[in-house]
């Protein structure tokens, strides 16, 4: 069953996701990155490239040819057949379709009023299915969240 982890309380939510997948870089997972939109997500290729000077994080868009033999895909949708399911980072307002195949599921979500009520559903449904969930308050630390 997919294991579930919730970032809270997160200011900017492109940065931690971003923070998330180095982590789970080091640790050799591919990882799959979904967004709400193409603005989105060529805001966030953006700043893959960009977000830290000594690091690279090598990432194409799922529906690219090059996405089988790439470590980190970004996404509007699931659609199409994702080649992994290590580990889903959703950076969508609704619960991702297809979650499940994956092992590791991440929500991050920020301070804003309306995507804490928005991930509270997505709470309440992945906890209805039975799925265990764990939370990680970044508020309340102000650390570096890591991705076990």
């Amino acid at each position: 069953m997919t294991e579930i982890d919730f970032y809270t309380h997160v200011e900017d939510r492109q940065r931690v996701a971003c923070q998330l997948v180095l982590k789970a870089r080091e640790r050799n997972l591919k990882v799959l990155i979904l967004v709400d939109d193409e603005d989105q997500l060529r805001r966030l290729d953006d700043y893959l490239w960009s977000f830290q000077a000594q690091s690279f994080v090598p990432h194409c868009r799922m529906d690219d040819p090059l996405a089988a033999d790439t470590p980190v895909l970004l996404a509007v949708d699931t659609e199409n057949a994702c080649p992994h399911t290590e580990l889903l980072v959703n950076l969508r307002n609704t619960t991702p379709p297809g979650f499940a195949r994956f092992q590791r599921l991440l929500e991050v979500v920020s301070t804003d009023a309306q995507d804490r009520a928005l991930a509270r559903e997505r709470f309440k449904f992945y906890r209805d299915r039975g799925y265990a969930l764990r939370t990680h308050d970044l508020g309340a630390t102000r650390a570096t969240p890591a991705a076990r």
